[in-house]
């Protein structure tokens, strides 16, 4: 049998599986390659696939980075303005539990950007510059505007009271200074003040000060505005006070809110 199925030349004879049943272009490609040429290319395919997840890992990372920077845009609530912040008070409390201690913080902090513009804010937290971070939001979202003579000082006097509370604020000459307490003074220097004259009467807590001091600003009103609600000019209420014709026309002339 063995003999049927070889040639005289020893090559195989059709419907075997020898050499001889292979074309001449198989056996080319299976000499120069050294392999069936089939695997090369599917594992380079795979490589490709690889590639292709670099690239969704790419595509990943700049999607995070669009968010990021959608959510720094959203924090940006004051408008690009350089704003002063002063922090007032810190208090630390305590929480007895079964391990030990727990320790929490509460801030309170005054923003303003000099110019007539100021609000206050307070925030807890286990960490004090979480809790300083929250009650700085909450000042900028508080912000009020009180009108300026010159600015520099207040239009006229007054009064505020919260609590316990009771603060007197005048307005001063140029050259004056502030002249308040640790909590008011941080509110008039973000406000922009330089020329004030305060008492605090009553108590020594820093946030009913300062919510006191919030109350009897909020009650300042300017000639421009009064004159506007009365219909009248600026000139007519300010020669009540008195003074030259002169004066009262240049008084007028500096007002500006």
């Amino acid at each position: 049998m063995a003999e049927e199925n070889t040639t005289p030349d020893g090559a195989a004879k059709p419907g075997t599986t020898g050499e001889g049943n292979q074309p001449a272009a198989a056996v080319a490609a299976e000499a120069k390659t050294g392999g069936a040429p089939d695997r090369p290319a599917r594992g380079g395919n795979r490589g490709g696939g690889g590639g292709n997840r670099d690239n969704r890992g790419g595509g990943r990372d700049n999607r995070g980075g669009g968010r990021n920077n959608n959510r720094g845009g959203r924090g940006n609530n004051d408008g690009g303005e350089e704003l002063i912040e002063k922090l007032v008070h810190i208090n630390r409390v305590s929480k007895t539990v079964k391990g030990g201690k727990r320790f929490g913080f509460a801030a309170l902090v005054v923003v303003g950007d000099g110019k007539g513009r100021a609000g206050f804010g307070k925030g807890k937290a286990r960490e004090v510059p979480e809790a300083i971070t929250k009650a700085t939001a909450a000042a900028k979202k508080a912000m009020v505007r009180v009108p300026l003579r010159e600015g520099r000082t207040l239009h006229h006097d007054g009064t505020g009271q919260f609590g316990a509370g009771n603060v007197t604020v005048r307005s001063a000459p140029a050259g004056t200074g502030i002249i308040a307490g640790g909590p008011m003074r941080a509110v008039f220097e973000s406000l922009g003040v330089s020329d004030v004259v305060t008492k605090s009467n009553g108590t020594a807590n820093p946030y009913n000060m300062i919510r006191a001091t919030f109350a009897a600003l909020a009650d300042q009103s300017s000639p421009k505005a009064v004159s506007q609600r009365r219909g009248k000019k600026v000139t007519d209420l300010l020669a009540r006070a008195g003074g030259s014709a002169a004066e009262v026309a240049a008084d007028a002339a500096a007002v500006t809110e």
